[in-house]
C-alpha cells in the first residue's frame, strides 16, 4: 500500500463523475425526508471499487451506495463517493470524495478529495499532504481565538442545539455549509475546529487520518475516541478539543 494508491482512487472517481451522463437525483430516504443520491455517486463508487478489487483483492470494501464486500477482512476501505451530495447538486464546491483505510480497527489512511477546487488531502504513513505538499493544523489551543465550522446549525436539536450554542458563544468566528471541506480545512490550518452530529462511518472514516496526521485531534462530544455515535469534533490541537468538549458540556 502506498500514498500513490489514494491518488489513483481520487483520479478514478473524478473521471467517473465527469463522464456521468445524467444529473437525475433520487431520494434514498423512505421516511419523507430528503437524502439525495445521484448517478455520479454510484459511478464514482463503482470506479473506486474496481480499482481496489484489481490491486488489493484481499481488502474489504464498505461503500455508501453498494454496501459490503468481504466484510470482516483485517483491512477494509470505507468509501463515500460524494460526501455533500446536496452541495454537489447545487453546484457548490464543498462536496468531496472520501476514502478511508481501516486496518485492525485503526484508521491508517484517508483521502479527502475536493474535485471542484482541484485539492486532494491524503493522510497516510504519519503525514497529511495537500496536492503533495505536507500540511499541518494551525495548532490553535485557545477556544476564544478559534475559527469553527459546522455544516448546518439546524441539524442540532434539543440538548445538542443548546450545547452548540454554548460553544458558538465562546468563539469569534463561525462558518456554515462546508461539509467535509471544513474538516479538510482543519488539517490545512485554515479552520481550527469542525464539528457535526449524526455522521455515519462513511462520513468520518476518511477524515480521521487526515486530521490526526496533520497534528490535530479528533474525537466525540463527550471527550472520547469512539466516533460510532456520529457526534464528531476535529480540532487543531488536543487542548482546543478539550476546551470545546468542556463548552459543549456546559
Amino acid at each position: 500500500m502506498s500514498r500513490d494508491f489514494f491518488d489513483r482512487l481520487g483520479d478514478a472517481a473524478r473521471i467517473a463523475i465527469e463522464l456521468c451522463e445524467t444529473d437525475s437525483v433520487d431520494n434514498k430516504d423512505e421516511n419523507g425526508l430528503f437524502d439525495p443520491v445521484t448517478e455520479a455517486d454510484r459511478a464514482a463508487e463503482r470506479a473506486m471499487r474496481a480499482l481496489i478489487e484489481k490491486n488489493h483483492p484481499e481488502d474489504g470494501i464498505w461503500g455508501e451506495e453498494y454496501g459490503w464486500t468481504r466484510a470482516g477482512a483485517a483491512r477494509h476501505w470505507s468509501l463515500d463517493p460524494i460526501d455533500g451530495t446536496r452541495a454537489f447538486i447545487c453546484g457548490l464546491p464543498s462536496w468531496a470524495v472520501l476514502a478511508g483505510l481501516i486496518e485492525d480497527g485503526e484508521h491508517v489512511g484517508g483521502m479527502i478529495d475536493l474535485p471542484d477546487l482541484d485539492e486532494r488531502l491524503i493522510g497516510f504513513d504519519g503525514e497529511t499532504t495537500l496536492n503533495g505538499a505536507i500540511v499541518e493544523t494551525s495548532g490553535c489551543c485557545v477556544l476564544g481565538e478559534a475559527r469553527i465550522s459546522t455544516t448546518d446549525p439546524h441539524l442540532f436539536e434539543g440538548a445538542q442545539f443548546d450545547a452548540f450554542s454554548r460553544l458558538r458563544a465562546q468563539v469569534p468566528l463561525v462558518r456554515y455549509g462546508l461539509d467535509a471541506m471544513a474538516f479538510a480545512r482543519v488539517a490545512t490550518g485554515d479552520i481550527d475546529l469542525a464539528t457535526d452530529v449524526g455522521l455515519k462511518p462513511h462520513d468520518y472514516d476518511a477524515l480521521v487520518a487526515c486530521v490526526r496526521f496533520a497534528g490535530g485531534h479528533i474525537g466525540n462530544w463527550t471527550g472520547g475516541d469512539d466516533l460510532s455515535g456520529g457526534d464528531v469534533i476535529a480540532a487543531a490541537s488536543e487542548a482546543l478539543y478539550r476546551q470545546a468538549v468542556g463548552a459543549l458540556k456546559g
